[in-house]
Order: C-alpha cells, then sequence, then structure tokens
C-alpha cells in the first residue's frame, strides 16, 4: 500500500484557543448567587448575577424587545459576560458577533446588515413527518434508454428495486430521476438507502452491518449501519434547525433572479426584499401553531455599538418591536459622548429612548486576586505551565497596566521559554518579554517623547 500509512489512535486535532474559549457560563449557584470562580468566570459578581435575572426572564419569554446594554472600561468582560449569556441559553442558540463599525459598507445599507445578524440569531427547530421507503438494497435493475439527442449513448431510464428490513421485504419500481440518484450515489446491493415518498429524494446512508459486503475491508468506504427495522414504507420524524436567514435565501433562491441578471449578466442584489422576509415569517409562525416548528431566539451581541449612528439606533429600536426578534446585547467603553452623526451628547453615546427601554448591566476593573485568577485560566486554557514568580509578576503587571497587556504577555513568554527549550514559563522570561513590548501607556510616554520627529497627518 505504497503512499499509504496509519496514524496512531492519538492523533492531535486543529485546535484554537481563543480569547473566551474557557468561558462555560456564569458561573452562578443555584440561588443566582455568583461563584468567586466557576465557569471560566472570575469576579464581576454582580454583573455575572445581574445577567443570570436576564437569562431566567429570556427563558421564560419576559424580556422580548428589550436591549441589554453592558458598559464598562476595556478589559473589564464586557464580552465574556456575553459569550456566558449565550452558553447558558444552551449550546444550539445562536450567538453572532459584530463590532459596531461592521455595519458600514459600500455594498450594502447598514439597515440590511443589522436585519441580516437578527435573522441569523432566530433559530427555527423544525419536526416534520415524512413517508418514506427505507431498507437495504437487496437487488437493483436500472434500465437505460438511448439519449433523446445522442443515439450514442444511454441514459436511465427506470429503476426496479428490492428493499429488505428485519420486518419484510418490498420491490418498488421508480423513475430517471431515482435512477440518476442511485447512479450518482453509487448504490449498490448491501447499501442502506432511504426515498423520500413525495419528492423522490434519495440518501445513502450506509452499509448495512448484516451484509457481506460489509466485512470487507476497503480504504475509504462508507460508514456501517444496521439493517433498518419495522417495515420498508413508513413515516419518519425529521428534525432539523435552521436560521431565518437560511430560509430566506432558500425562498430568494427559489423564485430566482431577476430578468436583467439571466439576459444581460447584471450581479444579482446582495439584499433579501421585505416580501420575502414577511412570506418567510408568515411560513413560520404557521408552522409554529400547527406545532410542527419552535423557535430559539438567540443572542445578538454588538461590541463597540458607540459607532453606530442614529439611523442604525432607529432601525433597531424598530426592530425589537417585532414578533420574531433575537436578544440584543450592546457593548461599549464609552462615557458621555456625542451621538456617531450627530452634536448632542447622551449617555453611552446611545439614544435616550433606546436607553429608557434597555436593561443596563456595568462592569468594574478588576481587583490583583481576580487578575490573577483570570491569568491561571488562561494558561491552563492556552496548555502553559507557569511558576508562581513569573505568575506574580504577570499579575503586578496587570494590575498596573491591563488584563489584557499580561494575558498577551502570558502567550509572548511562553514563546520565550519554548525558545529555551524550557517547558516553564519562568520570572526571566516575563522580565524579558516585559522589555521587548510596551502597554499602551508606555507606549503614549514613547509619542510624547519623540512626537515633534513623527509624522502628522
Amino acid at each position: 500500500m505504497a503512499g499509504i500509512r496509519e496514524l496512531p489512535s492519538g492523533v492531535s486535532r486543529f485546535e484554537r484557543v481563543g480569547a473566551h474559549t474557557h468561558i462555560k457560563g456564569l458561573g452562578l449557584d443555584e440561588n443566582l448567587k455568583a461563584v468567586k470562580i466557576k465557569d471560566g468566570m472570575v469576579g464581576q459578581e454582580r454583573a455575572r448575577e445581574a445577567a443570570g435575572l436576564v437569562v431566567q426572564m429570556i427563558k421564560q419569554g419576559k424580556l422580548s424587545g428589550r436591549l441589554i446594554i453592558l458598559a464598562g472600561p476595556p478589559g473589564t468582560g464586557k464580552t465574556a459576560i456575553a459569550v456566558a449569556i449565550a452558553r447558558e441559553l444552551g449550546a444550539n442558540v445562536p450567538f453572532i458577533q459584530l463590532s459596531g463599525g461592521e455595519i458600514y459598507s459600500t455594498e450594502r445599507k447598514k439597515t440590511e446588515v443589522l436585519m441580516e445578524a437578527i435573522r441569523k440569531c432566530i433559530g427555527v427547530e423544525i419536526h416534520e413527518q415524512r413517508e418514506v421507503y427505507e431498507g437495504e438494497v437487496k437487488s437493483m435493475d436500472v434500465k437505460l434508454s438511448p439519449h433523446p439527442y445522442n443515439p450514442y449513448q444511454r441514459i436511465p431510464e427506470s429503476v426496479r428495486l428490492t428493499l429488505k428490513t428485519t420486518k419484510e421485504e418490498r420491490t418498488i419500481e421508480a423513475g430517471s430521476s431515482i435512477a440518476q440518484q442511485l447512479i450518482a450515489q453509487n448504490v449498490s446491493e448491501g447499501d442502506v438507502i432511504q426515498i423520500d415518498a413525495e419528492t423522490g429524494r434519495l440518501v445513502n446512508l450506509g452499509v448495512s452491518t448484516e451484509h457481506s459486503k460489509s466485512k470487507l475491508y476497503e480504504v475509504g468506504s462508507a460508514r456501517r449501519v444496521p439493517r433498518p427495522d419495522g417495515p420498508v414504507k413508513k413515516e419518519k420524524e425529521f428534525v432539523y434547525t435552521l436560521t431565518l436567514h437560511d430560509m430566506d435565501e432558500m425562498v430568494a433562491r427559489r423564485r430566482g433572479g431577476s430578468l436583467l441578471s439571466l439576459f444581460f449578466g447584471a450581479s444579482e442584489s446582495r439584499e433579501i426584499s421585505p416580501d420575502i422576509r414577511a412570506s418567510v415569517d408568515q411560513e413560520v409562525k404557521e408552522m409554529v401553531d400547527q406545532g410542527r416548528a419552535f423557535i430559539h431566539p438567540g443572542v445578538l451581541f454588538i461590541d463597540d455599538s458607540h459607532l453606530l449612528d442614529l439611523e442604525a439606533f432607529s432601525f433597531l429600536g424598530r426592530a425589537l418591536e417585532s414578533e420574531l426578534v433575537p436578544i440584543v446585547i450592546l457593548a461599549t467603553n464609552r462615557g458621555v459622548t456625542k451621538i456617531r452623526g450627530t452634536d448632542v451628547e447622551s449617555p453611552f453615546g446611545f439614544p435616550l429612548d433606546l436607553i429608557d427601554r434597555s436593561v443596563i448591566i456595568m462592569t468594574e476593573e478588576y481587583d490583583k486576586d481576580s487578575i490573577r485568577e483570570i491569568l491561571k485560566i488562561r494558561a491552563v486554557e492556552e496548555k502553559v505551565e507557569i511558576s508562581e514568580e513569573a505568575l506574580e509578576k504577570l499579575t503586578e503587571l496587570g494590575s498596573k497596566t491591563s488584563l489584557r497587556y499580561a494575558v498577551q504577555l502570558l502567550s509572548l513568554a511562553s514563546q520565550n521559554a519554548a525558545s529555551k527549550q524550557r517547558s516553564k514559563v519562568e520570572l526571566e522570561d516575563v522580565d524579558r518579554v516585559g522589555k521587548l513590548f510596551v502597554d499602551v501607556g508606555g507606549a503614549a510616554e514613547y509619542l510624547r517623547k519623540y512626537e515633534e520627529k513623527l509624522l502628522k497627518h
């Protein structure tokens, strides 16, 4: 087997350690009281307990049409709390994160970007009963006929299939569409297939474990599945989750493009019309009323939301009044400042009428003990072994400068230790990277020192 080698079972997979991969939840007890260190969260007890109450209201459907504002100095865990809220709501809850500056595009309207993000945050769990033919292929006879435009080519015209389950065996005939799918998916005897009785959609589920073909060793072969039980023709419930935006795109594709784009090659619109969204909303409401679907509102988190302008804020306020709306969290580190595009000063740079309908959660700067514990958690998350002296030095730097700067130095110190063939970060590694790099205060001091020699524009 030239060119093929087997790998050991413990093959490492690609891992990316993000800034908030350690967050598992808000870290509250059964009484919604914050535990000092739990679920990756450290400190910020008041903000976490406030977020816990918000989560309970969201689960009970009592927070629709309101905003959540997370406000506080930079590096005080606003994004971490937003991620924790999404984790508390459930693993399948859609969580979309934007920056306030992302909505300004030269190709699309900012209101369209916001609307798309909102609809990506609303999950629709659809339960559908479908009549299907399901079984192991015992025999398959495909009938070919000459191609209508090429007499030298033959195409599948029909197929006779014998499907078998543990209970019965049945022979069916199908047309060219199913015959073509059988050939395209390389279905053969011993495969377990499923055919939708209404649409004719065919799915190859794998090789039956009861068939002799499953005993053969084949590189890249299909997965093994048990032979289905019950009758060949049956009703099965299919559960799948889509977002409202997914459904918008499907309806838009189904309706097709414009004649201009078809005949003259003009690019199709990147925006979805309100009519399509209204039809999707109506269809979803009907499915919910019939018990065929369940709505899972997600979380739209907009960081640096002070970058939004008055038009964007007005659109958000209007969108929050609709029936299908996610939980919208705005995070900002601004105080009293001007609303973008106006001369009006307001808290956080938000319009007052938007603040009035909001639930505001304030975050505070971390104390020294909290910084130390967060650095410990980040060291475990990034698989960095660090000595007590080095950890204490990083804690001091974090309390004097910022937590973010200390976390950055942790990764850099680990790289410095690795370059010296050491697996443990020592005090000398932290000292070295502390001299090589500067924090915001150091950079500002440098700029003031060489202000006359630096260029301005």
